[in-house]
């Protein structure tokens, strides 16, 4: 048989307690368990750094709970914040009519559609001027032209974008284009008087309705209390 291999009568043992070997005293109390120092040292660092770790853990859990994640973060969907330190993104301008700007900003907007309108709306859809189809080459004076073609340039916006689908275009040439164009270059529409022939350049702007009778009274002063018009009777017409 192999000789056991034994420790050294000499060598040092840790006093360790097991359930199996139960180190109890006279008394049948259980004997304290003795630590070297060297091993004492290792198990207090162990346990500061568990303390430091269940303490940053508590942290991140305080923040989840408090702050709620951003809308525009990949992770909202899932109740979470974004990455620390990442600015969220921006939210895009809300769309304003038109006429609802002033001075520079109108400008600014005026000269942004004049582009699409030159560059891509009259290029492709302009088809030809006749005294059916008129068109304007100072259109930027006709408010109620100005308003119908930033609506469109908005609508073309929305509907060339991925969001809007594959049919997102189609939705915009059946719903906003044919309709909008057939409105601004009608033959009784707002550039009626202006050029009908491409060699003859045109511009006028035609006078637009007086306010209502009631409005210029408003402004005039209130009638005389029991004056209702010719009639004497409120809403009837004299007989």
């Amino acid at each position: 048989m192999p000789e056991s291999i034994n420790p050294p009568e000499d060598a040092e043992t840790d006093p360790v307690w097991t359930p199996e070997d139960p180190r109890r005293s006279e008394g049948g109390e259980m004997e304290p368990v003795r630590v070297p120092d060297s091993r004492l040292a290792s198990m207090q660092a162990d346990m500061a750094k568990l303390m430091d770790l269940a303490a940053q853990h508590e942290r991140q859990l305080d923040d989840l709970s408090a702050a709620p994640p951003t809308p525009d973060s990949p992770f909202a969907a899932y109740g979470l914040p974004g990455f620390a330190g990442l600015l969220p993104a921006p939210a895009p301008p809300e769309p304003r009519p038109i006429l609802e700007l002033e001075d520079e900003e109108y400008e600014d907007e005026l000269d942004a559609l004049s582009d699409w309108v030159d560059d891509f709306l009259m290029r492709v859809y302009g088809a030809e001027v006749t005294t059916a189809a008129p068109w304007c080459e100072q259109w930027q004076e006709h408010a109620d032209v100005v308003a119908w073609l930033h609506a469109l340039w908005l609508a073309y916006q929305q509907h060339k974008d991925a969001e809007a689908g594959l049919s997102g275009l189609f939705v915009w040439h059946r719903d906003f284009l044919t309709h909008a164009m057939a409105t601004v270059r009608a033959a009784g529409g707002p550039l009626s008087a202006c050029m009908t022939d491409p060699d003859r350049p045109a511009h006028r702007l035609l006078p637009g309705p007086r306010p209502s009778n009631r409005t210029t009274s408003a402004i005039e002063g209130p009638d005389e209390p029991g004056d209702h018009g010719e009639s004497g009777e409120l809403g009837q017409a004299s007989g």
